[in-house]
């Protein structure tokens, strides 16, 4: 583990404990009186699986996934029906994997967490490119998805083939999306692969924009160990460069920034599915995150259909939070935006800000990593290469470690971090 993130960790949290995941959990979620709920949902099958790809993720087979859906569906409604009435949840994302694959059972899945939840803020959907056409586009509004988020990853076929992902009908895809318009159309690109220069991203962007996606999301090549990938991560330097170059980009565009990674030509268009005070996850790998605990479900499939066909949650391991653990948890996410606002971290603690970390946010002006005003801490353009710098660290020496033994171990004893 990186000797910076357990420092950084143990001084943010004035404590040497590590965070502790342990194989226990209750049988049910404390959820009722969260604000500000996500809900997310996790489809692991894919028709090829990716090497730099690192979620949950099998091969596809029609009977598998149904089967899967179907206990999917039931841990629904072990989850929901411990409400009263219904709750207001923010928003609703379908990840993977390629949950398109599953498009024909979306609104299934939709109608059974509508039961329970008013979701107020759109449903979006992850798709791989081979999915873009006007049937399944068609299929997905009729369902309720309001955003689709499409896997591109690079337009170059030079990068397409160093990933290890076959070209595709760019054509086809612009004239899908023309014919089944959506709220946001965002498209996901990898940046910081080996040789990749400033004009093959901005090539990118241009092309996403003028192919009819609204919304561009331009994630950082992490080269995770378990994942069997040969691509080389980029420089530091070089790389620090090109996120720099990118972001002043898009900015002399007008495009707007709603995250690190992601810039829309239109400030309506949004997708992301990080940036929640908590939310509720279902499917294998999936995690939830309410006040006091982290849950992690089981990456089994197999194990995840067992424990819902015996009316048990799948949770393989659980972090209870201490209330420093928590904040920092919360700051970090958060500062995913960009930036984090005083009052809103008070309203979710009670306690101030500036309390708990003046002498961070001080030392975070003096070394231009953000700018305050009206008790917004925004972050500048050094302060959110710095966030990528650390945010790497920290998957390689948490979400890397974790990810290793939970694809091996469906239910581990302890993980500690």
């Amino acid at each position: 583990m990186s000797l910076l993130t357990t420092l950084t960790r143990n001084w943010l949290t004035r404590s040497l404990e590590p965070f502790a995941f342990k194989n226990e959990y209750d049988n049910h979620l404390e959820f009722e009186r969260e604000d500000k709920l996500g809900l997310y949902v996790h489809i692991p099958f894919c028709r090829q699986l990716c090497s730099f790809c690192p979620y949950c993720k099998q091969l596809y087979d029609e009977a598998v996934c149904n089967e899967y859906l179907d206990h999917l569906i039931r841990e629904i409604h072990l989850v929901g029906s411990r409400l009263t009435q219904k709750k207001q949840a923010t928003s609703l994302y379908f990840g993977g994997g390629t949950p398109a694959l599953a498009a024909a059972r979306i609104g299934e899945i939709i109608s059974a967490l509508q039961q329970y939840f008013i979701i107020t803020e759109g449903i979006g959907v992850e798709l791989h490119p081979d999915n873009v056409n006007e049937e399944t586009l068609n299929i997905l509004r009729s369902a309720g998805v309001s955003k689709i988020s499409i896997g591109v990853q690079s337009f170059s076929d030079k990068f397409l083939d160093l990933l290890g992902r076959k070209d595709f009908e760019m054509k086809q895809l612009e004239a899908a999306l023309q014919k089944a318009p959506f709220d946001t159309v965002s498209m996901d690109f990898i940046f910081a692969l080996p040789n990749q220069t400033f004009e093959d991203v901005k090539s990118d962007i241009e092309t996403a924009f003028a192919i009819g996606a609204n919304h561009v999301a331009i994630y950082p090549f992490i080269d995770f160990t378990f994942t069997g990938s040969n691509v080389k991560a980029m420089a530091k330097r070089e790389k620090r460069k090109l996120l720099d170059d990118i972001t002043l980009y898009c900015r002399s565009k007008g495009y707007s920034r709603d995250s690190i990674w992601t810039f829309s030509n239109v400030p309506e268009a949004k997708y992301s599915s990080m940036t929640r005070e908590n939310f509720l996850g279902f499917g294998c790998s999936a995690t939830t995150l309410l006040r006091n605990q982290f849950k992690i479900n089981t990456f089994s499939a197999a194990e995840y259909q067992r424990r819902i066909a015996g009316n048990n949650l799948p949770t393989s391991l659980t972090l209870r939070f201490t209330k420093r653990q928590r904040m920092i948890y919360y700051l970090f996410w958060t500062a995913y935006s960009t930036q984090v606002d005083a009052e809103a971290f008070e309203r979710f603690f009670g306690e101030k800000l500036e309390s708990c970390y003046g002498f961070e946010l001080w030392m975070a002006k003096r070394l231009g990593f953000i700018t305050e005003e009206k008790g917004v801490f925004r972050m500048t353009l050094k302060g959110a290469f710095y966030y990528h710098y650390y945010e790497n660290f920290y998957t390689l020496s948490y979400i890397d470690k974790m990810w290793s033994v939970m694809r091996t171990h469906a239910f581990p004893e302890e993980i500690r971090l």
